[in-house]
């Protein structure tokens, strides 16, 4: 999502890193017959696509057919299309607004359908087609009167709950969940979509010095609840098991993967959680993520392991087994989320200089029968590879093509 970024919160998060990298190491080629091998295809403010608002309908559709056509020349075989960035659409919606990534207008139709598109041109290639969803983002400012006159925020402005420059949708009001599954399930309908994708955006990550004003809603719903914490972390699982139980309901093949926060809870915090000293998306952000996977409601599951080998504060070398653990018996599938972005990032550590960092983050991983495969953020960074870091990854494992799992 760019440097807006869900993923500089798993840089800001830590309490310390670094700058220790994985020496290279001999890596084996692993011919798997099924494995997830997936992109994120970032809209939001046009990280990845389309490559800038106001193309016409012909320039987008071809820069969005290369993106498909980048993925099956690196043998991939998922594209994670984000078709719902900020409470709006990239397929003609009757519950929200085109989104202004396409035109620059939020409202105004393109004159295409991007994501009808995106699922026939993905299947024609082999590729699996995920819709991404972003549930509660409303805006990336905090401005409701620049939201189209239309738009449901202004319609039911109580819904909305302006916080750290952005408006947010509030989890805590029952009619907002049923709402945001009501735009979801409008895609799932028309579309035969391979799975429905939500990111780590659940009650939106802290702020310092702000508070999330849903103090109403928790003296409306809260009552029956030990603290706020407790009816927040219950909202996002009823948001849960609500999308997949409607899911099955109307496409039971459509498979429901969410790609949380790569941290559940520090040790520290709680014995059953990962040596870590990072954000806890259990008590920031209120996402209960080991219990989704522990109780399978879920069908798969795509922790963002976004830091190198040997960062003291997330060594992703000691995430890989504690998520493999957590997935053990579950029903829950586990790919990994890796930081393609970082690779050859001037910004980022030492690590991440080298070209075999993800290659080794493979080799790691395929030590864990649970890890299932890997998804890369993301496009615009598998196209440019400044430093080949993709490119080792192929060579190194990728070099048969491999299904996606069913």
């Amino acid at each position: 999502m760019g440097r807006l970024t869900r993923r500089a919160f798993a840089l800001a998060a830590l309490s310390a890193f670094t700058t220790t990298g994985a020496a290279a190491a001999p890596v084996r080629e692993r011919r798997a017959a099924t494995e997830m091998r997936g992109m994120w295809v970032a809209t939001v403010t046009n990280r990845d696509w389309p490559s800038r608002p106001g193309l016409t309908a012909a320039a987008q559709r071809a820069e969005l057919i290369a993106m498909l056509d980048l993925a099956v020349s690196r043998r991939l075989n998922t594209v994670i299309f984000q078709v719902r960035p900020a409470a709006d659409a990239l397929w003609p919606s009757p519950y929200e607004p085109w989104s202004q990534v396409l035109t620059g207008t939020q409202g105004k139709s393109p004159g295409w359908d991007p994501l009808g598109t995106a699922v026939t041109q993905a299947h024609a290639r082999g590729l699996q087609l995920h819709a991404w969803f972003n549930p509660y983002r409303v805006a990336t400012h905090d401005d409701p009167t620049r939201l189209v006159a239309s738009h449901p925020a202004r319609r039911h402005p109580h819904w909305v709950v302006p916080f750290g420059g952005r408006l947010y949708y509030n989890p805590g009001l029952p009619e907002v969940r049923a709402f945001v599954q009501d735009a979801i399930l409008d895609a799932v309908k028309k579309y035969p979509l391979d799975a429905v994708h939500f990111d780590d955006y659940f009650y939106p990550y802290p702020v310092a010095g702000q508070t999330f004003d849903d103090e109403a809603a928790y003296d409306a719903h809260g009552s029956a609840f030990p603290s706020r914490a407790a009816w927040r972390r219950d909202n996002v699982d009823q948001l849960v098991l609500e999308t997949a139980a409607r899911i099955k309901a109307v496409r039971p093949g459509t498979q429901f993967g969410i790609s949380p926060f790569g941290v559940w809870r520090n040790a520290s915090t709680d014995s059953r959680g990962s040596d870590t000293r990072a954000l806890q998306s259990y008590d920031d952000i209120h996402a209960d993520t080991r219990k989704w996977v522990r109780e399978g409601w879920i069908d798969y599951v795509v922790p963002q392991l976004y830091w190198n080998i040997g960062l003291s504060a997330a060594d992703y070398a000691k995430l890989v087994p504690w998520w493999a653990e957590v997935a053990k018996g579950s029903r829950t599938r586990l790919y990994l989320g890796e930081a393609l972005y970082r690779a050859g990032d001037p910004t980022q550590p030492a690590a991440w200089q080298n070209p075999a960092e993800l290659s080794d983050h493979l080799e790691l991983a395929a030590a864990h029968p649970q890890v299932r495969g890997h998804v890369f953020f993301a496009a615009k960074d598998v196209r440019t590879d400044p430093i080949g870091a993709m490119a080792r990854v192929v060579a190194d494992h990728y070099r048969q093509p491999a299904e996606p799992p069913r």
